[in-house]
Parts: structure tokens; sequence; C-alpha cells
């Protein structure tokens, strides 16, 4: 099974599209230690799983405590059921065998079912990451910071802005063979989102920026959803971890969003 047929089965059998952040601030652990992230993430893995399409877990909040920190990832991920996907938010970059690397890192040692990436190197850099048509790519295109806007909506001489051309790329190019990356496009861009979606009906986007970034989750649903009212997994973090009840915040999540869907 492919990374987006496992995505797309999750989808429709919880009917969700909330994608969990597992981003172990260090302002919201209750001990300031490798050990305090994962018991923050143990604890929102548990309240939230039965509504999770999949589990986001950012490398870098456990990478900051050190080799203490990368085993408390890898118990954090041994903690996630077997059918949710999981997107490791690492936001890869590079070339020849360093690439290979961190490929084997994400896919091999963590186990993980796809990875954030980014696009800047060329196809080279990014050919590692999508060898397996079981593993699934999430390539950086249009990101959901003030800052994008600097680089990726630059306009080309074809006249399309640079994160379009990226896009394009990686379909009619870079991921051809195993047709298994997705886009991150941000919640907080709606006019980039219909422009890539007009380009590309069939891909799946990855959309952070709901909720402390301040992205609009109806025009998000309205412009992103594909036609089969699928295609947009929206990632959501403190929104949830800093709730009382983030068993019930995730739900409400979820429903809010099943709503727009249907009302579309």
């Amino acid at each position: 099974m492919s990374f987006f047929e496992k995505l797309t089965k999750r989808a429709k059998e919880i009917d969700s599209l909330l994608c969990v952040g597992l981003d172990p601030h260090k302002s919201e652990l209750q001990e300031d230690s490798a050990e305090g992230a994962f018991r923050f993430c143990q604890h929102l893995i548990e309240e939230t799983k039965d509504v999770a399409c999949a589990f986001k877990p950012n490398a870098a909040f456990f990478e900051a405590y050190g080799s203490a920190g990368w085993e408390a990832l890898q118990r954090t991920l041994q903690l996630i059921p077997k059918e949710i996907p999981i997107v490791l938010d690492a936001k890869r970059g590079d070339i020849g065998s360093t690439s290979e690397a961190y490929a084997t890192s994400a896919f091999s040692t963590l186990a993980c079912d796809s990875i954030t990436a980014s696009p800047y190197l060329g196809g080279d850099g990014l050919q590692p990451f999508l060898k397996d048509a079981s593993r699934g790519v999430w390539v950086l295109c249009k990101t959901s910071n003030p800052g994008s806007q600097d680089i990726q909506a630059l306009e080309l001489p074809t006249g399309e802005p640079l994160y379009l051309h990226v896009a394009k790329l990686c379909f009619g190019t870079w991921a051809k063979e195993h047709q298994n990356a997705g886009l991150v496009v941000g919640a907080t861009d709606v006019d980039a989102m219909e422009k890539i979606r007009a380009a590309l009906p069939d891909v799946w986007f990855l959309s952070p920026g709901i909720g402390a970034q301040g992205g609009d989750l109806a025009k998000a649903l309205k412009v992103g959803l594909r036609e089969d009212g699928l295609g947009i997994l929206l990632p959501i973090s403190r929104g949830i971890s800093k709730a009382e009840n983030p068993k019930k915040m995730a739900e409400t999540f979820r429903a809010e969003i099943n709503a727009l869907r249907a009302a579309r």
C-alpha cells in the first residue's frame, strides 16, 4: 500500500482530515526535558488517536534535547497506532549521500510513513526520498510563514510564481514514477492554494496555518479540497495541545472541518 492510499483509507474510515501536530514546546511541558517531551506527546496521542487522520511529530523539538531527545522521538513514534499515517516534520534538504542518509533515517530507522522536504536543491536532492513507492514526501511549495513571499512567490519569466513552477515540476518530473509526493501549501495563502489546486486537481496538500497562524479554515477548504472532498490534510498543534481538554478540542476541529466540507 502506498502512503497516499494509507492516508486516504484512514481519512475515509474515521471521516477526518485532521492532522495532530506533536510539537513539544518547552513552554508547554511539565518538565523541561526529553522525558517531558515524551510525556507531552504520549498524552496527546492517547487523547486524539480516535480522530487523528495523521500525526505530525516535529523533529526539531526532540533534537533540541540531544541524544535523549532522539530516543524520546523514537519512543513517541512507537506509541502511534500502525493504521495512523505519520508525517515526520523535518524539512530535510540536501544532495547525494547526505540526502540518502536523511531518507534512511526517516524511513528505515524511524519507520515514518512520510517526511517534509525542501525542493530548492532540485530533483536529485529529492530522489532518495521518492524512490520508495510506499513512502510519501511532502514537498515545500508555498509555506505558511509571511517570509514565504520573499522567494516562493517570485514571478518567473513565464509569468507564473515560483511555487507553481515547483508544484508542476514535482508531479511532471520529480515524482512522476511513483506519484508519491504531496505539497506543503499553507492555509494562510488561499490565493496560492487555489492556483495550485487548479493546476493539480488530484494532489494532496499538507496545509498548516490554521489556528495560531491565523489561516481561514473555511476559505482553505473551499479552494483546497478536491472534488471528492479529500486532498487536504490540516495540521493543528497548539490549538489542540493548549486546550484544557485536547480530546474534546480535536473532536471539535474534526466536526468543524466536516461541516465545512459538507457545506462547500
